[in-house]
């Protein structure tokens, strides 16, 4: 049960980007489901023509043909789309580069991480990297004498800036290598020219800057140290993210889209600028930011308020209507090279979704910053492998050197399962103080509404006026604050637990006071198999309901450090112990059987429920009595098991002991015991985290054989 990090192999990609990996593959299959298919033949034929009016047109017509279409966008890569718009970065109209520019932005965004490396492997950067001092040139001029340049001008630099900007941000999370080549382009001061400009400056294009900035600066130490090295840099981060200021002299935005959605973007930028804080402390001296307590005076006054800033229950009913009342797009078949759109051609109601979107996104971005902030202890075990890593790397004997490990106790599997260590710095008091004022909000927004997640398959089915109206971009961005949510409840329990155990036997511990309120924790309980009951287990393992299987698998982590908090305090509910010994059964994935094991063992130690604990412990019994080869199973969860027997049945003198000893389970355990050791000896540690939960499941090993000895000597 590892706290939710971020890990530099799995980078975020895009928050923007609504999924469509379920989608069948292959052209063939595009073909048959795009409703535009005959519209690409044409734009092509326009992207190759002598004509900038048609390049430029047939730029605009791609970003609005791919607009949540995968079947025609991938019909349009099937035509190379991609290499053919990386060559119209160098076009020599300003306005091809700028559509051109835009189009591949879109795709980035649509398309996610294959055409992201698809781009890099065609060298994008090379354009890219031509265009960012024309930028920087543009803007200069811009900000020493706006009043000179031509209001079209002005328009096309604003928008080639984001275009570029987004597009490296998306590149930034590909690979590793894309990644160091942006490193190598030494954007730091590129971006914050943006952010120290914002008053004369584009909205959209500012708030590009700082989110392109905000992931390059997620443990990337190269941008995170032209950032620190810089003080004004540092100080205007720290300014943005406390004032409350006009995010920009961008009046003709504002016009547009209304004030509220300036307001929206002007919180977005805060909340990117504390994420770039937080993402580069600590910050040295002589910075005056290296005074400031980034997460007690920047992150938390800023971010608590906007978890509760919108209801999602009445955003979700107000897209509905949106989406059921507005007029159709325009069609293709409408366009024209005499009134081509823009990019950003949008309907009143399409402006509207965006603001609801953009709230919404600035919740997620909010709680994936807060996540870090709720991991604010680190699990003792990784601090105590570390200094022992010398020596374990000299011995040469596999067995000496498993029996040399796991002397942390036999109180958790978190270390062994999540190998990464969290660094993030503490803040002030333990995270006891944040309970009062971010469990509500959480627990509010864990909860889903009608929208979501995409129809199952037997909602499809039914009658059209019946379906639910859709709509993927409020979707996606429901689903990411549910889950983001998730993650901040697991670290803080997990933190919680931690903190806990480490208090046990010495001192008073703050942490320890937050188990006397079971109250607190059966809202907790229940507020999470609330929201799993709207999720439901129907959509887990089908193509296009990932989100609701990532729900579940965050979701048990969540009751099992409540669990861990409030052990003995949950009564076992009857239909939740099945739902997730069902959840256990129906899935291989060692982690999410891990959590599960773990959530039923503190179930199982709820003292006046004799008949749950029978329950539980009997399906532990059959975990580690099934051989490893003959499952489907991997090795961490039968050492859970085992280790979840042995903290049951600890104590004699429990109620529930009865089922011990009238159940067999003595026998059951003694014959149980050589299969332990083969999951145990089956470990790999040459794997990543191998060697940790080697070590852990040979102390589980030997407190199992000392709990069967033990058990044998007792006299009833």
């Amino acid at each position: 049960m590892g706290k939710a990090q971020k890990k530099k192999e799995m980078r975020r990609h895009n928050p923007v980007r609504v999924p469509d990996s379920h989608l069948p593959k292959g052209l063939d299959a595009a073909s048959k489901t795009s409703s535009k298919k005959d519209a690409v033949l044409p734009i092509i034929q326009k992207l190759e023509g002598g004509e900038a009016q048609d390049r430029t047109w047939a730029c605009s017509a791609v970003s609005n043909l791919i607009q949540n279409d995968p079947s025609t966008r991938r019909l349009l890569q099937g035509k190379n789309i991609v290499g053919i718009l990386i060559s119209k970065l160098s076009d020599s109209v300003d306005e091809v580069v700028v559509e051109a520019a835009g189009a591949l932005r879109n795709l980035c965004i649509d398309a996610g991480y294959d055409v992201c490396a698809e781009m890099f492997n065609k060298n994008i950067i090379s354009p890219l990297k031509d265009l960012i001092p024309k930028i920087s040139s543009a803007l200069d001029k811009l900000v020493t004498s706006p009043t000179s340049a031509p209001e079209n001008t002005t328009e096309l630099v604003f928008n080639l800036a984001e275009n570029v900007i987004t597009i490296l941000w998306c590149l930034s999370e590909t690979s590793n290598k894309a990644l160091n080549a942006i490193n190598e382009l030494h954007l730091a001061p590129f971006l914050m020219a943006f952010l120290e400009n914002r008053a004369k400056l584009s909205s959209r294009t500012t708030a590009a800057a700082a989110q392109c900035l905000y992931v390059l600066t997620d443990d990337n130490f190269p941008v995170i140290a032209d950032v620190r090295s810089n003080s004004s840099f540092t100080s205007c981060l720290v300014s943005i993210a406390t004032t409350s200021e006009a995010i920009s002299g961008d009046d003709v935005a504002k016009l547009k889209e209304g004030k509220e959605m300036a307001e929206a973007r002007g919180i977005s930028l805060r909340i990117l600028c504390a994420g770039i804080l937080r993402n580069i402390s600590p910050i040295p001296a002589p910075s005056a930011a290296s005074s400031v307590d980034i997460d007690r005076s920047v992150v938390l006054p800023l971010l608590l308020p906007v978890l509760s800033s919108v209801s999602l229950v009445d955003a979700s009913a107000r897209v509905s209507h949106l989406v059921s009342t507005q007029s159709e797009d325009i069609g293709t078949e409408k366009l024209s090279i005499k009134n081509a759109p823009k990019s950003d051609h949008r309907t009143p109601a399409e402006i509207e979704l965006d603001f609801i979107e953009t709230k919404l996104r600035n919740i997620q971005l909010s709680l994936e910053i807060l996540t870090g902030v709720c991991a604010t202890l680190p699990d003792p075990d990784f601090a105590k492998d570390a200094s022992d890593d010398t020596n374990d790397d000299e011995e040469e004997d596999d067995d000496a050197m498993d029996a040399d490990e796991g002397d942390d106790g036999d109180e958790t599997l978190d270390a062994p399962i999540d190998a990464e260590t969290d660094t993030t710095p503490a803040v002030p008091d333990s995270n006891t103080a944040l309970l009062p004022s971010i469990l509500p909000p959480l627990l509010t927004l864990i909860q889903p509404t009608p929208l979501s997640f995409p129809p199952l398959p037997s909602t499809s089915a039914a009658p059209l006026e019946e379906q639910p109206k859709t709509h993927a971009p409020t979707t996606s961005a429901l689903a990411s604050v549910h889950i983001s949510a998730l993650e901040c409840l697991n670290n803080i329990f997990l933190s919680l637990g931690v903190a806990g155990r480490a208090g046990k036997g010495g001192g008073t511990n703050a942490n320890l006071e937050v188990a006397k309120d079971v109250d607190a924790g059966k809202r907790v309980w229940d507020g999470v198999w609330a929201a799993l009951a709207l999720v439901g287990l129907e959509g887990v393992g089908v193509a296009g309901q990932e989100r609701r299987k990532e729900m579940w698998e965050i979701a048990v982590g969540v009751l099992w450090g409540v669990g861990g908090i409030w052990k003995g305090s949950i009564v076992p509910n009857e239909e939740q112990v099945k739902v997730l010994i069902q959840l256990c059964d129906s899935t291989s994935e060692g982690q999410l059987r891990v959590k599960a094991i773990g959530a039923l063992e503190c179930l199982a130690q709820h003292q006046p429920s004799i008949e749950a604990n029978k329950v539980i412990s009997t399906y532990f019994l059959s975990i580690i009595s099934t051989p490893l080869a003959s499952s489907s199973t991997s090795p961490e969860p039968i050492i859970q098991a085992a280790s979840a027997l042995i903290d049951i049945y600890s104590d004699e003198n429990s109620p529930y002991d009865v089922n011990f000893r009238q159940g067999g389970f003595f026998q059951a355990l003694s014959t149980a015991l050589p299969n332990v050791k083969k999951a145990v000896k089956s470990i790999d540690r040459k794997k990543e985290g191998g060697r940790l939960l080697r070590g852990h499941g040979e102390e589980v090993l030997d407190n199992l054989r000392g709990f069967i000895k033990y058990r044998s000597n007792l006299k009833f």
